[in-house]
């Protein structure tokens, strides 16, 4: 496996329960107890640190198909909130690559689709020029990075709720290793803003 040579990490994002869930006993769209959270000022200003020196957006075809209808009509609303509209105005215009074994081309512009593991798509990104390749909350990428051990940046958003079931982020059986925090911020409502670096 290629190493990394031009010194772009792999960001991954999640949101978390504090039982460890990112989403909800209903399964991975049971997401309604975010959005209490997720408009808190930790939260969107913990995104907006991630995504502006991102380059590259890297996500699981599901989530790609709910973010790209869900964020664009978010610029120019009336009320909308400058951070919410800067991510919005990122993910239109960044270059983004799709990982899907359904999708044949993609429906969205600046996109690539790709039917390969998650750890052989940034392998080759990081060949590639470029700022942080960004995973945003497309659980089955972040985990496959994971138990690959081709996360060098894990950022959590952490939400004081216990979903008392639902798919874990943190499988059995990943890698051993030590990470770093790099940053942490709590703020209304008792979310956490965690950053860590993996130490190698």
């Amino acid at each position: 496996m290629t190493e990394q040579t031009t010194g772009r990490r792999v960001v991954t994002n999640m949101s978390l329960s504090l039982d460890g869930r990112y989403a909800g006993p209903r399964g991975p769209q049971d997401m309604d107890w975010v959005m209490p959270y997720a408009v808190t000022d930790v939260a969107r200003d913990h995104l907006t640190s991630l995504w502006r020196p991102a380059t590259t957006a890297l996500l699981g075809r599901v989530n790609a198909e709910a973010f790209l209808r869900i964020w664009p009509p978010v610029i120019g609303a009336e009320g909308a909130d400058p951070r919410d509209e800067g991510f919005a105005k990122w993910l239109l215009d960044t270059d983004k690559v799709v990982l899907s074994s359904t999708l044949a081309t993609a429906p969205w512009e600046r996109t690539t689709v790709l039917d390969e593991p998650a750890a052989e798509v940034v392998a080759g990104l990081k060949e590639a020029e470029g700022g942080d390749i960004l995973v945003l909350s497309s659980a089955s990428v972040v985990k496959a990075l994971l138990a690959a051990d081709r996360t060098d940046r894990l950022t959590l958003t952490v939400f004081p709720v216990f979903l008392g079931g639902g798919p874990r982020l943190f499988d059995d059986g990943l890698p051993a290793g030590k990470w770093t925090l790099v940053s942490q911020a709590a703020g209304e409502h008792g979310t956490l803003a965690l950053v860590y670096d993996r130490v190698r």
